[in-house]
């Protein structure tokens, strides 16, 4: 079985390493295990459930320290109701048992925009595809997203590589402007205060 880097400019050695450390990641492989038999479109799990595990290797903490949620992404650009996207929610809650039920954070990638600006601020052109959203994200560092296949294969998304993850270096996407960046930055140090902060 051969694990791969599919977009991004990471590296073997690099994506070598993130692969053993989701895959010694007993939870993280758990919701990866269940989310694989719901078969959403172009599902993928991102944000801190996957670059958070990395954090805790490189500085020596315990591989779930920090994790307060798993976003599991998908793509339905044929219902952009919040009542599809509801209905997606309750089926996926439904195939988890505590806690990971509530841990466990659906969001339909194609309806992003209709709410992003209201909560946050910021323009959001619609997205066409889940790992779209990633070259999106507030920070190289976040933007890594994984999947796992049938045949058992992890299937990584980076559309920003790895360097910055694996250099705990934190700096804001050039490729949007981040409002409020300082304060996410913030929350982020003060779990791993080893990070090196760059603030453009």
């Amino acid at each position: 079985m051969s694990d791969r880097l599919i977009t991004g400019k990471g590296d073997a050695e690099q994506t070598g390493r993130l692969i053993g450390i989701l895959r010694a990641t007993p939870s993280l492989m758990q919701v990866l295990s269940i989310a694989r038999t719901l078969d959403l479109p172009e599902w993928l799990l991102f944000s801190g459930a996957v670059y958070q595990p990395v954090l805790n290797h490189l500085t020596g903490r315990a591989p779930d320290y920090g994790i307060k949620d798993y976003d599991l992404a998908y793509f339905d650009g044929s219902d952009l109701s919040y009542g599809g996207e509801d209905m997606v929610i309750r089926r996926v809650a439904a195939a988890f048992d505590e806690p990971l039920r509530h841990m466990v954070q659906v969001r339909n990638q194609a309806r992003v925009h209709v709410w992003f600006e209201d909560k946050f601020g910021e323009s959001y052109t619609p997205l066409s595809a889940t790992a779209e959203a990633l070259e999106r994200f507030a920070s190289p560092l976040f933007a890594v997203g994984v999947r796992l296949e049938p045949n058992g294969q992890l299937h990584i998304e980076a559309p920003s590589g790895l360097t910055d993850l694996f250099g705990l270096r934190l700096r804001p996407n050039t490729r949007r402007r981040v409002s409020n960046f300082a304060r996410i930055a913030a929350e982020v140090v003060e779990r791993w205060p080893e990070l090196v902060v760059e603030y453009g």
